[in-house]
């Protein structure tokens, strides 16, 4: 029986790829006009929904923004369909780029449920977290930041950390190209999942690289300023298309995905 796997790439990538990665991101931002900033406006936009609503609950608040980095590869996906758009040489349309996940939506559904689940588990986890290890109670949000980041709660920033690092790596690990090959290739959820794990086995050094990038561009826009989001989320989201494009050309096999031949072996037996 023939194999259900296959290598995506005759050798690892290159660490230094992701740097002319990101440039090309860069430049589809520019050629579709902009437009994904205003995926990007909206991301910031909720983070200000958040910080308000959860004025006075600190630890909910620090939870759900770093959850941004979780639920991030899904709520990307209109960015990807406009690198798409332009890629394929049709016009590029905001408009369609909202329900481009129409196109897969059994699939996109049931990967969007499965960060959604990761994100609330982190949630919680985090406000537990909050409870066991930091030393002080916040009435603002400033204080808490102040505070936390301060010697008193040493113990509790590495804990927090930790823990949140575990969880950004599992997701890393199933998403590194799991939307995009979605929307382009009508993949199922499982194959689109093996397929992102495969490819960060076998680029290690170069996935690395590109998961300290995207912490790097979107954790100085949610700490320093919020609004840096319009311009950072739709940089990363373009980048991540080239990415994507670049691990898993349009002609290579998907991961656990069943070939013909197989397949005509199991109907025969």
């Amino acid at each position: 029986m023939a194999s259900t796997t296959h290598s995506l790439r005759s050798g690892p990538m290159p660490p230094s790829e992701i740097v002319r990665l990101i440039v090309a991101g860069a430049a589809d931002l520019r050629a579709t006009g902009f437009r994904g900033a205003a995926y990007g406006a909206l991301f910031a936009l909720m983070g200000y929904v958040i910080a308000r609503v959860y004025e006075q609950v600190w630890q909910m608040t620090m939870g759900l923004t770093a959850a941004f980095f979780l639920i991030g590869p899904f709520i990307c996906c209109g960015i990807y369909e406009l690198s798409r758009q332009r890629e394929r040489g049709e016009p590029v349309d905001l408009r369609s780029s909202l329900t481009c996940w129409r196109r897969n939506w059994k699939s996109v559904a049931f990967f969007a449920a499965t960060l959604t689940f990761f994100m609330i588990v982190w949630a919680r986890v985090s406000v537990v977290l909050f409870a066991l290890f930091a030393t002080h109670t916040y009435p603002e949000l400033t204080d808490m930041i102040r505070n936390i980041v301060s010697m008193n709660n040493l113990a509790f920033l590495l804990v927090w950390t930790a823990v949140g690092c575990v969880f950004a790596a599992l997701v890393f690990a199933i998403s590194v190209v799991s939307m995009p090959l979605m929307l382009d290739r009508d993949a199922d959820t499982m194959e689109a999942i093996g397929t992102s794990a495969v490819t960060l086995w076998n680029n290690p050094g170069a996935m690395l690289v590109w998961a300290l990038s995207i912490t790097l561009l979107i954790g100085a826009s949610l700490v320093l300023f919020l609004p840096l989001l319009a311009l950072t989320a739709p940089l990363v989201g373009h980048a991540t298309w080239k990415v994507y494009r670049a691990l898993v050309p349009a002609d290579m096999p998907l991961a656990f995905a069943a070939d013909e031949g197989s397949t005509a072996e199991n109907g025969a037996s």
